[in-house]
């Protein structure tokens, strides 16, 4: 039987090769017409578009290099499946990359990448104390971008979270429902993501006539039972406490605990003094079951990820463009525990 080719689908719909080619590329400026009359002649034929030889042809490919360092990171997770949908919607295919931080393996995953033929690498961040990109994706030569949650010092294209505005908007949330007396806990003392929220904190207290103080705010390990004996700590040491921002998922399930153990309550309700408001930093899926709901500020992952997408797809059809580096703001999304 005769392998059905791209002359075969254009002398079907009437149409010249060229249109056809770029109907299959998406690409030039093709009728609707003329695109249903491609696509009708396809279907009848049975041509089926050889992707990877049409790429090579062309020099270019519809495949994208897609690294990410922390599989359990709950901002980096919906980062990834937006950037998958954005690429997809565009006719790009993502390749995944889990090198979990380790200069050697990365090496290896950008080099596999570059056989593949790979038209550009988004590298995922999930390390909040890295402020420089690892040696490896300095020497990588594709076109890429940067998704963190925190800022990296290198020049480049890059899109992250604004964490100083999170924790102004949480606590000026707290602060106008009357809340005085406000806590942090949790994030490592080295976490760059931690100093930039508390700037936040420190700045929203401030601005309404409010100390900040240090011993409010204690740092611990990114671990359940870290958080709740910070936050039982500080509240049985200072029992006028009414809120608590929670740097991560595992604060939130510490503190839960944690005021649970000082006979106290989880609520919004500033006038029962056995209550205690909690606002987190992004809706974390493993608790969004419990009882109350929890307020947060969110983490803006489904645009960065669509931003991440854009931009990169931007640099591969256009190198020389400058480096772009977005800060996006998260909203308050108001539930019951603030």
């Amino acid at each position: 039987m005769k392998k059905v080719g791209i002359i075969d689908v254009a002398k079907a719909a009437g149409v010249s090769v060229s249109t056809v080619s770029l109907v299959l590329r998406q690409k030039g400026k093709i009728s609707a017409q003329t695109i249903e009359k491609v696509r009708a002649a396809i279907a009848a034929l049975g041509y089926v578009h050889n992707v990877a030889a049409a790429n090579l042809r062309a020099s270019t490919s519809n495949l994208v290099g897609l690294v990410v360092c922390d599989l359990s990171d709950t901002f980096t997770l919906r980062v990834m499946t937006r950037i998958v949908q954005a690429l997809e919607q565009q006719g790009y295919i993502a390749l995944l990359a889990c090198p979990q931080d380790e200069e050697a393996r990365l090496a290896q995953c950008l080099l596999a990448f570059s056989r593949q033929g790979v038209a550009g690498v988004i590298f995922l961040n999930a390390n909040p104390r890295r402020q420089t990109l690892p040696e490896a994706m300095r020497r990588c030569p594709l076109p890429q971008v940067v998704v963190s949650q925190t800022p990296i010092d290198d020049a480049g294209d890059l899109v992250m979270r604004d964490n100083r505005q999170a924790a102004l908007l949480a606590t000026r949330y707290l602060i106008r429902r009357g809340h005085r007396n406000i806590g942090y806990i949790g994030g490592e003392a080295a976490s760059t993501l931690r100093a930039q929220r508390l700037e936040g904190y420190r700045q929203a207290l401030q601005q309404h006539g409010l100390p900040f103080r240090a011993e409010w705010a204690p740092a611990c390990e990114e671990e359940t039972e870290a958080a709740r004996l910070a936050s039982r700590r500080l509240l049985e040491s200072n029992n006028q406490i009414t809120a608590l921002l929670c740097h991560s998922a595992h604060a939130i399930i510490g503190c839960l605990s944690g005021i649970q153990q000082t006979g106290r309550t989880v609520g919004k309700d500033v006038f029962l003094t056995q209550q205690v408001s909690l606002v987190g930093f992004e809706d974390m899926l493993q608790i969004n079951l419990s009882s109350p709901s929890f307020t947060y500020v969110s983490s803006a992952s489904d645009e960065a990820g669509q931003q991440a997408a854009t931009v990169l797809l931007a640099k591969i059809q256009q190198p020389d463009l400058a480096p772009q580096r977005i800060t996006l703001s998260g909203e308050l999304v108001v539930r019951e525990s603030g």
